[in-house]
């Protein structure tokens, strides 16, 4: 993947519930992370007792942070509701120049912050919470 401008780095949420993904918010910093937990399987025949794992086992999960303000008092009222109704529902990050990420994650954390002199700003963590797809771009 070649350099990029952050701020085109979109995280979208499915407003109605029927795929229809609205941006809900100016995130000035955003970050995926995938993680896959190992199934090990290494026994006292392992060979040089090395570590033996188990392909295709284990569980993944993917990850979204992103702190920043929102677009709107829609979009901060959508993601409040969420969160403390603890809905899973449908995201996309998408990543120019390499695809889209999309899948149902849940509100994990919300915080907000503001200094006397500027604006409030919120944090957000969403955790995947079923099957994750990825379409690349073309």
């Amino acid at each position: 993947m070649v350099a990029q401008k952050g701020k085109d780095l979109l995280l979208k949420i499915d407003g109605d519930g029927l795929g229809t993904f609205v941006t809900v918010a100016g995130l000035r910093s955003k970050r995926i992370a995938f993680n896959s937990e190992t199934v090990d399987i290494t026994d006292a025949d392992s060979a040089g007792r090395w570590r033996e794992l188990l392909a295709g086992s284990g569980v993944q999960r993917a990850a979204l942070s992103g702190s920043g303000i929102f677009k709107d008092a829609q979009s901060d009222a959508a993601i409040r509701t969420k969160f403390f109704a603890g809905e899973i529902s449908g995201w996309q990050l998408v990543v120019p120049s390499f695809g889209t990420v999309e899948g149902p994650f849940q509100i994990t954390a919300l915080e907000y912050t503001g200094s006397h002199d500027g604006e409030v700003t919120f944090e957000i963590a969403l955790e995947s919470a079923g099957a994750i797809g990825f379409t690349a771009a073309p």
